[in-house]
């Protein structure tokens, strides 16, 4: 370790009258700062209760620049009157402790390395670290009960020496990359909830369940088959039957069983209209599940609320039958890539899109085949010159395709990549309705549809909803992490499995976080944009560039200039000061 580096490691810090912090005033990029500058303001003494941490790194993230938009609207804001109580931007942070107050000294110590978990909520209320709480860029701030007393309790994650700054605030965006291929969606009945059985009238098929049928504390039953009638009276639940329900009855039926909260489980037998399909979806709960059991397609597309199925995990499970039981539980219903098959990347390029494409090609028992898609060359050129090296070291087949200059369709060149059969995995990481329609034309009758991109709630596109029944398709979605999510990516980054440096693709110090902001806004660079704010006057750098300018640092770097910790340790030495 070189002598500047080995400086700024040590837990002796000698910590300024000031620093520098950037504070957001209102909406818009203009108010990030003063006068297009950060300030320089008083660094606080902890109380008992808090301690002063030194902000090392941060990652800039696309959600930020909603943020800046909405200003206080901002649904985490909370109507705020920034003016008068600014923000901070910046919830991609690694920290070190420098001072702890008296209360949290057999818990914290100086020199102690944490990574931030931003995620946070306080009596089930978001509190979010980087937009309710300022987040981490400004160079020393206090942290207290807001982060250490939620309702996940601390919500920091400690770090070793062996993992590099830049690194450790990427966990966070690796831990919301890992968190889209876990179980978000509940996949079994409801304990103590209210299920709602929809039959047709022409059924005459012999229908079982096997299990989950005595947890809810209502079943209501509509035109279903008596034998269901038979093993729903068994149960101890309340039983109500109300036949003939139409859809234009839904909206008053949900209020009178549910409050308006949609049922915690639908049922629906040999379903047959795809309208139909779709009006009784508008009324599953958050996290609510709804199992269709038949043999026959649907007559059409359904219109989906893909929105919910980002925001509200809810769960679209089947199977042929006679057993209902038989759609639940994790065996049945994947959420992780299939192993040696095809996984199509839908808006690879940016920075998500492309950590989505490395942990793909980086996975034990991954794809064989990743398809990253994209409308820019440039972007696609870049994840050929990031990833080519790490494709053909792990015996992967990489393939990149750009729509909008093609002669083929995005359809057409999966299905002559899959002889015509469609991606085992598709993962949409672009937030347009159409888009994340046309990503559910790229899959096999088997195959995974993954929402990554978030769009509002009430979004609609049209989906093969009769595959879920008819041959087990899946469609998922996630939003947020949690701190298990952000340990799993710091487990597999220590056994070498997961490398969350390769996401970075350009540096900058605390006076241009502005102008990386403006380059997130921007698109201008592939990867990752990451701030140290304790090196003032780093100048914003793409990777790329750094051959030419520093090829001391760039000498560091791994085959297609991807970040490594020694690349940083040669950053600090030449520009970080005491």
């Amino acid at each position: 370790m070189t002598s500047q580096y080995k400086k700024y490691h040590s837990p002796e810090i000698t910590v300024p009258e000031e620093g520098l912090v950037w504070n957001m005033y209102g909406a818009g990029e203009e108010n990030i700062g003063k006068d297009g500058q950060p300030e320089l303001l008083p660094i606080p003494k902890p109380a008992a209760n808090q301690m002063l941490v030194r902000i090392d790194s941060v990652g800039l993230c696309f959600s930020d620049v909603k943020l800046i938009n909405m200003g206080g609207s901002h649904p985490k804001l909370y109507n705020r009157d920034l003016s008068k109580e600014p923000g901070r931007l910046g919830h991609e942070a690694s920290l070190t402790v420098v001072e702890v107050g008296e209360e949290l000294k057999g818990r914290y110590h100086p020199g102690q390395r944490l990574a931030v978990q931003p995620d946070i909520y306080q009596d089930g209320k978001s509190t979010a670290y980087g937009y309710t709480i300022p987040g981490g860029l400004i160079q020393y701030h206090l942290i207290g009960p807001e982060m250490l007393e939620t309702d996940e309790g601390e919500c920091l994650l400690p770090v070793d020496d062996s993992m590099g700054y830049a690194e450790a605030s990427l966990l966070e965006p690796w831990g919301c990359v890992l968190a889209s291929y876990t179980q978000r969606r509940r996949l079994d009945p409801k304990e103590g909830g209210v299920m709602w059985i929809i039959g047709n009238p022409t059924d005459n098929a012999e229908y079982t369940f096997s299990k989950g049928l005595e947890y809810p504390a209502t079943i209501i039953l509509s035109d279903v088959p008596e034998a269901i009638a038979e093993l729903a009276g068994k149960t101890s639940a309340k039983i109500v039957v109300r036949n003939g329900v139409t859809p234009d009855q839904y909206d008053d039926f949900a209020k009178e069983y549910t409050d308006g909260n949609g049922f915690d489980d639908i049922v629906m037998l040999d379903p047959r209209s795809a309208d139909v399909v779709g009006k009784v979806a508008k009324y599953i709960a958050r996290r609510g599940t709804m199992n269709m059991v038949g043999k026959t397609a649907l007559d059409g597309l359904v219109d989906t609320d893909v929105g919910r199925l980002h925001y509200d995990y809810t769960a679209y499970i089947g199977n042929q039958g006679p057993d209902i039981a038989a759609s639940y539980g994790e065996q049945r219903n994947r959420c992780e890539l299939y192993p040696k098959g095809t996984t199509v990347f839908v808006g690879a390029g940016g920075p998500m899109g492309q950590m989505h494409v490395q942990r793909a090609l980086e996975l034990p028992d991954g794809p064989t085949t990743v398809i990253a898609t994209e409308v820019s060359d440039l972007r696609l050129d870049s994840i050929k010159e990031r990833f080519a090296s790490l494709a053909e070291k792990n015996g992967r087949k990489l393939l990149t395709f750009n729509p909008q200059t093609s002669e083929k369709s995005l359809h057409d060149f999966v299905m002559e990549v899959t002889d015509g059969k469609g991606a085992d995995d598709v993962v949409v990481s672009v937030p347009i309705a159409d888009v994340m329609a046309e990503g559910d034309t790229l899959m096999n009758e088997n195959g995974m549809l993954v929402f990554f991109a978030g769009v509002p709630n009430g979004t609609m596109a049209d989906m093969n909803l009769s595959n879920v029944y008819l041959a087990n398709a899946q469609y998922t979605g996630t939003s947020g992490l949690t701190l298990d999510d952000q340990r799993q990516v710091l487990s597999q980054a220590s056994q070498g499995s997961l490398s969350p440096g390769r996401s970075v693709g350009a540096i900058g110090g605390m006076n241009v976080a502005k102008e990386g902001i403006q380059a997130v806004i921007e698109g201008k660079f592939a990867g990752k944009i990451v701030i140290f704010p304790q090196i003032e006057d780093l100048p914003l750098i793409g990777l790329d560039d750094l051959h030419d300018l520093h090829p001391e640092i760039a000498e560091k770097l791994e085959p297609g200039n991807m970040w490594t910790a020694e690349a940083e340790e040669a950053l600090f030495e030449k520009y970080w000061k005491e």
